[in-house]
């Protein structure tokens, strides 16, 4: 028996909702022997996926375990999105070479509130449950915190690759980021979590949640892992910090011309984890394209589509394709860009690196490989010469790459 409203599936079918995409699925056994008791006594799994409000907005790179966790909430799973309130006064070590700056309870708060919004977009938010760690972390005694950290021991903290090259290198390791993974996996514990989400590089907290349901004598949680999303170079993982995002909250216009420079080949890779298409789907799509009986452009504006349209609804997706219709197909410049003052340049000439850098929060270097590749744009002509100075005035309109666009007011 499974809950109401649910899909009647098979546990081989269900399963195969689970695997979807999914690197790591530990252990798939267990998982199965969950969803056979399922159909016997009708109780859903309880998901969980956890985020530090690090930051105030969500990129498609964070939105992978969200379609994850919609997918497996459509089964009729009990989804629990935990705000991890009190961890990101911490913020977590994985993949850092030196300690993470900590944030501010009003910092927290605020960011919280923001992602508390934004996942909505892709989860039911009558059938998701919004939890915050501080809930059971913030109560606990002295006492409490060491007989947690006696549950573990330095040795197995010292596995995590981050952790072991900083101790290799001899850089800082302090003792509160190794309380992180005991915390996170204390989550699981306190919220008596079936299955956790993350990233790949999330493995080693999700599996220290796995030990400590043990020792407190629960079954340890199935662990699914996501694979991190390229950013639109296509090579590194989208991050805010190397420019390569596509924001939930930007504009349809901007998403939409971003997606559509996706690369040929990572577009399957955001088609299978960034919508509702199933794995049978896009492989089919694969195949008309490799037969030549589907042009790639045509997925892509699907792709493209689909996604702005899930959070700027299908209005947000016609401007969009409209919009990149007339920038890139009868070379435009888009109706909307962002401004700035030309008071605020406060300069009667300025140094082209010093402008891109101050337009676009690019840094100076960089500034300089995009002139030199002719990526950036004055009034639509290419700036090539990196020592050129400008006279910026209204209504002149800066360009870098194919997407971003910025007019002197």
């Amino acid at each position: 028996m499974v809950p109401p409203n649910a899909p009647d599936l098979s546990v081989d079918e269900e399963l195969a909702v689970f695997a979807k995409g999914a690197v790591d699925l530990i252990e798939s056994s267990e998982l199965r022997a969950r969803l056979e008791q399922r159909r016997k006594d009708g109780k859903p799994l309880a998901v969980k996926l956890g985020a530090d409000p690090s930051a105030p907005d969500i990129h498609l790179g964070h939105t992978v375990v969200l379609w994850k966790m919609a997918e497996l909430q459509r089964l009729g799973h009990e989804v629990h999105f935990l705000i991890g309130d009190f961890t990101g006064r911490i913020g977590d070590p994985t993949g850092r070479s030196e300690t993470r700056k900590q944030l501010t309870p009003e910092e927290i708060a605020a960011n919280a509130q923001t992602y508390a919004r934004q996942i909505h977009k892709i989860l039911d938010p009558e059938k998701t449950r919004i939890d915050f760690n501080s809930t059971w972390l913030g109560p606990m005694t002295f006492a409490d915190v060491i007989g947690l950290g006696a549950q573990y021991t330095v040795a197995r903290l010292l596995e995590r690759d981050d952790f072991a090259k900083r101790f290799r290198e001899g850089r800082p390791i302090h003792v509160h980021e190794l309380f992180y993974p005991l915390m996170q996996g204390y989550d699981s514990v306190a919220m008596r979590t079936d299955v956790e989400l993350g990233g790949t590089d999330q493995k080693f907290n999700l599996l220290v949640g796995r030990d400590l349901q043990r020792a407190h004598g629960q079954r340890p949680q199935i662990v699914l892992t996501m694979p991190l999303l390229e950013g639109l170079d296509g090579v590194q993982k989208m991050s805010k910090s190397l420019g390569n995002t596509v924001g939930i909250d930007e504009a349809p216009e901007q998403m939409y011309g971003k997606l559509m420079s996706v690369s040929d080949t990572l577009m399957w890779k955001y088609m299978l984890l960034l919508t509702d298409r199933t794995a049978a789907r896009v492989e089919e799509l694969k195949r008309e394209v490799a037969e030549d009986r589907l042009h790639p452009m045509r997925v892509k504006e699907e792709l493209a589509a689909r996604i702005v349209s899930t959070y700027h609804g299908e209005a947000g997706a016609r401007r969009g394709a409209e919009e990149f219709a007339r920038v890139h197909r009868k070379h435009e410049a888009p109706e909307k860009m962002p401004g700035v003052a030309l008071a605020e340049l406060g300069e009667a000439s300025v140094w082209i690196v010093k402008l891109v850098t101050r337009l676009f929060g690019v840094s100076g270097s960089d500034a300089r490989r995009q002139i030199a590749a002719g990526a950036v744009k004055i009034d639509g002509e290419k700036a090539t010469d990196d020592k050129a100075e400008l006279a910026p005035r209204r209504g002149m309109v800066v360009q870098l790459g194919k997407h971003r666009f910025v007019r002197i007011d």
